[in-house]
């Protein structure tokens, strides 16, 4: 039984498969989800499990070269994006519609429980050497 990092067996495989600029997206109950792209569905309840519980748990486990979020998170969900303007160095905004086009790309969204507006974002894995 692994004993460290997240126990979730989809997605310790999608981040164990992710390559250089590879992205996976951290969403709300309530982004849309492209049929064709994987979606590794965590939500319990209703803020169960947590946007942020999430993206800390992910941040411990890859290698994050830049994340791009939605420009409209900063007019509202303001407290969200100011933790995550901190915690990134390359950080691109993009508008909503834009942003979902981007997760057509992704190998994979993980769906939490947050329901507060624009708790989305697209992570792109970097490289550890």
């Amino acid at each position: 039984m692994k004993k460290n990092g997240p126990l979730n067996s989809e997605l310790t495989k999608v981040l164990a498969d992710l390559g250089h600029t590879d992205s996976i997206v951290i969403a709300d109950c309530g982004l849309p989800i492209p049929d064709h792209v994987k979606k590794i569905d965590l939500a319990l309840t209703l803020g169960t499990p947590s946007f942020e519980e999430v993206l800390a748990v992910l941040r411990n486990e890859m290698e994050i070269e830049k994340a791009t979020v939605a420009s409209e998170m900063k007019e509202y969900n303001r407290e969200l994006a100011q933790r995550i303007d901190q915690e990134f160095n390359q950080l691109v905004s993009v508008d909503h519609e834009t942003f979902k086009v981007r997760t057509q790309q992704a190998k994979a969204i993980i769906r939490t429980g947050e329901a507060t507006p624009y708790a989305n974002i697209i992570l792109h894995a970097g490289v550890i050497f």
